[in-house]
């Protein structure tokens, strides 16, 4: 895959296309969550690690902070956001959230949602480990991403779903239990301080309409019926999602350096 131009093909993307803004696996309700959790003010000079196409952002800068800095490794994604984000102290930079360029200790709160799924086991670790460089002492990170259920699920259940997870959206996803997401975190040398979950109900009736609004609602009801190939795509994710239902779930959790 090229990191220059979206790839339609992937899930996130196809949604993304059919006008669907919230790409979160917890909601709107688990964003507004993390966001509310992390306590951002005017003081705060945060990073946000793959804005996507913004939707989260805009919440972050109602906050004001005193820096916002997006690290966004799509070419085609940053363009958008650079559009979109603009002003003294809010930046996009246009790289990978492994490797981010940023001083050492430079930002006291780092966001990041449905990234650190996408990737392998290793490199989530870079991630959170260049999440703890750039942050200073007592500076607070905030995951939201995909979880797996319970924390004793069985192994051959587990690779189970994360492969047909990976079939069906075309991206090495790789959700954990909790457990596992916070061993990643301390293994890193956060100290965890605050868990919360909400269903993965992504494509569920219910949630979009409270994730998008009625009007959102029925233009993506109009786009998947006018756009075959999308919804069939869409059909098979959901079909995914309910198979797995009881063992999926979100996760937002904040971590203190």
């Amino acid at each position: 895959m090229s990191h220059k131009t979206i790839n339609t093909e992937q899930g996130h993307w196809i949604l993304a296309k059919m006008g669907k803004k919230v790409l979160r696996p917890g909601g709107k309700e688990l964003t507004l969550k993390l966001i509310d959790l992390l306590d951002i003010n005017k003081q705060d000079n945060l990073v946000e690690f793959a804005p996507g196409i913004g939707f989260t952002a805009q919440f972050l800068l109602q906050k004001n902070p005193k820096s916002y800095t997006g690290i966004e490794l799509n070419e085609e994604a940053a363009r958008n956001l650079k559009r979109k984000i603009s002003g003294n102290n809010r930046k996009i930079i246009n790289t990978n959230a492994a490797n981010t360029g940023l001083q050492e200790g430079q930002a006291s709160k780092v966001i990041g949602e449905a990234m650190l799924t996408m990737q392998a086991d290793h490199r989530k670790s870079e991630i959170i480990a260049e999440a703890y460089r750039i942050l200073e002492k007592g500076g607070l990170y905030g995951i939201h991403e995909l979880g797996l259920t319970p924390n004793n699920l069985d192994p051959r259940t587990k690779g189970g779903i994360q492969l047909k997870l990976a079939q069906t959206i075309r991206v090495n996803a790789r959700p954990l239990t909790q457990n596992e997401w916070c061993e990643l975190l301390t293994k890193e040398g956060f100290k965890i301080k605050e868990v919360y979950k909400n269903p993965m109900h992504l494509l569920e009736p219910i949630r979009v309409l409270s994730d998008e609004g009625l009007f959102g609602t029925l233009k993506i009801g109009y786009n998947v019926l006018t756009h075959p190939i999308e919804r069939k795509r869409i059909k098979q994710m959901r079909k995914i999602f309910r198979q797995y239902e009881k063992q999926m779930t979100a996760f937002a959790i904040v971590a203190e350096k």
